[in-house]
């Protein structure tokens, strides 16, 4: 048949499409055989006459009914059953079993709000995603076999966990990460929300946590905070909104890390926390331990206590007890030091104990004897050894015995602007041992101006210092 206007058959256009599209690749490469040759690439034209021929209808063989579950709303859609067998196997299997040329399909209210885009997507090969489409356009690709689709949304998904929602929408995509089982993109989710924590608290998304993800997020030691403070008076306002079970209140309560809570804040809490007051006989002893650990030199208490638990594990504080911010603009121009102060621990027995550190970047590193004999900053230096990879050392300026039985981990994080929001990039973890990080950003270009890990050209970084102490407890012979 041909259509009005003596244009070309629609099943002939669409069986040249499939021929095109399946010898492209080497009509491609007889190109490169003839250096003379010029490639003229039209796709963009046939892209948009398949985007016509869809919401045309022109040569229609198949419509789909498209009814959103448990209401009477239908969604008509006029399509043409070889493109739909190109693209899903699923459809496929549909159209070689219908009775009719309508075939109904109920889909949930939130997949039948993106059907259409995602039809078009079978013609047309690109697509439009919001943050609230991902996750149903997700099921679709999923369900009808468009893996091609399914896998470019994992991956806006990953891309896009930083991006601005009223309502927030990385929690959600934890959670339907937890359903299909995708752990990269669980994983991913996990770590933003770790990394990222205190801004996460003080939003809307935070009530939508769920009891399996706050319980997860209490665990972790590598948590990005201002304070433990802050974490255990969002932990209260979660349970007060959520009014989760007594054993999700106690499990969570328990997770918090009191002895990084300082003796005043403690009594407070005691006295005025309503969700300690509720549930103070299930921490009575964590509170106990905390204030003995305050009171008594931590030496002291590794005689007698496990001090290697989660108890006394510091989390990445940001507050200015436990690190400082350092800004480096233009970091690729030569090394730069920093001088800051940190608590020699969180316990109220070394409260006005302070440790001066000192930390050296440098974007070109070189070992400390050929170091030496480039003492002016700025000067010329050979040229990069050890492949040219930035180095940050942080070390004590002064040793001192109150260091005995307490080794330093280092943090150092590395913040970025992502879809025009300051997130986290990378948190560093390096121990005394070794007093710097051997992978400090080790897939970085700092000579680019848009590099992902620069804000404006400047480098930011937070360093953390956190005690972590040895038991001393002696084993019965």
């Amino acid at each position: 048949m041909v259509n009005s206007g003596g244009s070309v058959p629609v099943g002939v256009f669409l069986a040249s499409l499939c021929v095109a599209l399946c010898v492209g690749a080497a009509l491609k490469s007889d190109v490169v055989l003839e250096n003379s040759a010029t490639t003229l690439n039209h796709s963009m034209v046939l892209v948009q006459r398949m985007e016509a021929l869809l919401t045309q209808g022109n040569g229609s063989d198949v419509i789909l009914r498209v009814q959103t579950l448990n209401t009477d709303e239908v969604k008509l859609i006029h399509v043409h059953s070889l493109v739909l067998t190109l693209q899903s196997d699923v459809f496929d299997e549909l159209l070689q079993t219908r009775n009719s040329t309508v075939m109904l399909l109920r889909e949930s209210p939130d997949c039948a709000a993106v059907f259409d885009k995602f039809i078009r997507y079978l013609y047309c090969g690109d697509i439009t995603v919001r943050l609230n489409q991902a996750i149903p356009l997700h099921k679709l690709a999923s369900k009808y076999h468009v893996w091609d689709l399914q896998q470019g949304l994992a991956q806006y998904m990953t891309q896009h966990l930083s991006s601005d929602s009223l309502t927030g929408h990385v929690v959600s995509w934890y959670q339907y990460s937890m359903q299909i089982g995708d752990v990269t993109l669980q994983n991913s989710c996990l770590q933003y929300l770790s990394w990222n924590l205190s801004s996460v608290l003080h939003s809307a998304e935070w009530s939508s946590v769920s009891e399996e993800l706050l319980l997860a997020l209490l665990q972790r030691s590598d948590l990005v905070l201002q304070s433990e403070l802050e974490l255990y008076e969002a932990l209260e306002a979660w349970i007060n909104q959520n009014q989760p079970s007594v054993e999700t209140a106690k499990s969570a309560l328990k997770a918090i890390r009191y002895a990084m809570i300082s003796p005043q804040h403690l009594f407070h809490l005691q006295k005025k926390s309503s969700v300690m007051l509720k549930y103070y006989e299930s921490v009575r002893d964590l509170l106990f331990l905390a204030f003995q650990f305050h009171a008594a030199s931590p030496i002291q208490l590794a005689k007698y206590f496990d001090v290697n638990c989660s108890l006394f594990m510091p989390r990445n504080y940001l507050s200015q007890a436990w690190g400082s911010p350092w800004v480096i603009n233009n970091p690729t121009r030569d090394d730069r030091s920093f001088s800051f102060q940190t608590q020699l621990g969180p316990s109220g027995y070394d409260a006005s104990k302070r440790v001066t550190w000192n930390a050296l970047f440098s974007p070109r590193w070189l070992p400390l004897s050929v170091r030496s004999a480039y003492p002016e900053q700025g000067s010329m230096q050979p040229s990069r050894t050890d492949g040219g990879r930035p180095r940050i050392i942080v070390t004590p300026a002064t040793s001192s015995p109150d260091f005995a039985g307490v080794s330093f981990q280092k943090t150092v994080i590395v913040s970025a602007r992502k879809q025009g929001k300051v997130v986290v990039r990378h948190v560093y973890n390096f121990h005394q041992s070794t007093e710097e990080a051997g992978d400090f950003l080790l897939e970085a270009d700092l000579q680019r101006r848009a590099s992902e890990y620069l804000i404006d050209s400047s480098l930011y970084l937070h360093i953390i210092v956190k005690p972590l102490y040895h038991s001393l407890i002696v084993g019965k012979k």
